[in-house]
């Protein structure tokens, strides 16, 4: 996709830039500094945070030469992202080794370990507390730390936060340029500066006021800006032009939108968007790109088609969902995501195995939009979808209320993933997902999952070199494959004990 310029924001430019040369309290007190700097962009979602972070990081680009590291802290709906998980993917970043059931600290140490010999920028995005990022911060003045925040981190030292509100006037006029073209905005400045104000200068509802005029190409901005000023003035402007352009939209495409608060931690494709909303795959497609336009999604930069929620319009879908639609319409959504997912991940398992098997013969049968053309596209499909299956994952197990989908999908996506990646280099994920099979063990009493999950992940254990956990844990095997009856779980929970 290609990069849009960069509008706006020169005096946080500058300020952010004069924040990595300042000196600090270590260096006022005469001592170096022992960590790396740390530069907060705080304000609404909505005000361009990650956008001017990212501008920032491709301006001092050629001062840190091992490249940028990027993570997320908080999902869409707010929950903070274990810090276990983010460590991980910061190490996998820089392929170094994240065994699987370390600990949290231990992982940490690991991160600083492989940043001290580094120069890099770590892009800290959505977050939450000073508690989350403290643990990602590099021990080396040689590196740079950008988090991006609501508000201020107390308890991060010697940090000074700059402030987003709206663009200045100019820029703002510039991003509706960007999307109606010069004419429209130059043969009525007024009403586009009106409109401006109505959007609070802020990027992410210039964004949708501008799709929605690209796409109509006959309403003027002072038709626009008529239409929002009638609006009720209540909640944010960000709020009210998005409420506007959601009641523009026809009944079928604000259905898919309001179910994308459905998607994975924010990622969709045009399968996610179908199953959600129960259309065809390339109606779902279509709308998606439509979305794009319209400045509700984001295209992401990928081989397959993959779009983003933005979060600043996170909670806007979440509340249009819990009022527009029954609770078991969005539980049946879930399902049906989850049901299309679990056909996906057997197609992407079928396509490995020999052509007269049985697996391969049953994948004959699948619609075409269900099946993969060879062993390469499918791996492709689970390493693009890796970051959202994992999700769905948690998702489904943290509901509680599909806990019988949620183990046929663990099981396929383990499967899967076996087959294109093997056991040891899929390791870490492996473990992720054999505790989320113990948590819904244990939640609905089932003693023979409970064997296999602690089984499963005493094997991982004893393999990482954690004897003692693994020693519990097969232990705990034992106990549960009597309690089932499994004589399987019980011989190999035994035999495994002795060899711990």
């Amino acid at each position: 996709m290609a990069e849009r310029q960069f509008l706006g924001r020169k005096r946080e430019l500058s300020q952010l830039r004069s924040d990595i040369e300042r000196a600090g309290l270590d260096t006022l007190s005469g001592r170096k500094a022992p960590r790396a700097r740390v530069l907060l962009i705080a304000g609404r979602p909505g005000t361009g945070r990650t956008a001017l972070a990212e501008e920032l990081l491709r301006t001092v680009a050629d001062q840190y030469p091992d490249g940028t590291l990027r993570t997320r802290l908080t999902t869409p709906d707010g929950t903070p992202i274990p810090t276990e998980r983010v460590l991980r993917d910061l190490l996998d970043a820089l392929e170094l080794p994240a065994p699987p059931g370390e600990n949290a600290d231990d992982l940490s140490e690991r991160l600083r370990e492989g940043l001290a010999v580094r120069r890099v920028v770590l892009l800290l995005d959505d977050a939450g507390s000073a508690e989350q990022v403290d643990p990602l911060l590099p021990d080396t003045p040689d590196c740079l730390a950008v988090a991006v925040s609501e508000g201020p981190l107390t308890g991060i030292p010697d940090v000074r936060p700059c402030t987003l509100g709206g663009l200045d006037t100019k820029a703002a006029l510039e991003f509706l340029t960007r999307h109606t073209g010069s004419v429209r905005v130059t043969c009525d400045p007024r009403s586009a500066e009106s409109l401006v104000e109505l959007c609070g200068a802020e990027p992410a509802a210039l964004e949708i006021a501008g799709g929605w005029l690209a796409a109509r190409p006959k309403e003027s901005v002072a038709d626009l800006a008529k239409q929002l000023h009638a609006l009720e003035p209540d909640g944010t402007a960000l709020a009210r032009v998005f409420r506007f352009a959601y009641e523009a939209l026809p009944g079928p495409a604000a259905r898919i939108l309001r179910y994308l608060c459905l998607a994975p931690e924010g990622h969709v494709d045009p399968h996610t968007a179908s199953a959600l909303a129960g259309c065809s795959v390339a109606a779902a497609h279509s709308t998606l790109d439509a979305f794009v336009t319209l400045g509700l999604v984001r295209g992401v930069d990928s081989d397959l088609p993959q779009y983003e929620v933005p979060g600043c319009l996170a909670p806007f879908l979440r509340g249009l969902t819990e009022t527009v639609d029954r609770p078991g319409e969005v539980q049946l959504a879930r399902a049906r995501m989850l049901e299309r997912t679990v056909r996906l991940l057997t197609s992407c398992r079928a396509v490995t195995e020999p052509y007269d098997s049985p697996a391969r013969k049953k994948l004959a049968g699948l619609p075409s939009a269900l099946r993969f053309a060879d062993r390469e596209a499918a791996a492709a499909w689970l390493r693009v979808r890796r970051p959202a299956l994992l999700a769905s994952a948690r998702l489904a197990v943290a509901d509680g209320e599909l806990d019988t989908l949620a183990r046929r999908f663990i099981a396929a996506l383990v499967r899967a993933i076996v087959a294109h990646r093997g056991t040891e280099d899929a390791a870490p994920d492996l473990y992720g997902l054999h505790r989320l099979v113990l948590d819904v063990a244990e939640r609905r009493d089932l003693p023979r999952e409970r064997a296999a999950a602690l089984l499963n992940l005493a094997d991982l254990d004893a393999r990482t070199g954690r004897t003692h956990e693994a020693l519990t844990r097969y232990r705990a095997a034992l106990d549960a494959g009597r309690a089932a009856r499994d004589p399987y779980a019980t011989g190999r929970a035994m035999e495994s004990v002795g060899g711990a």
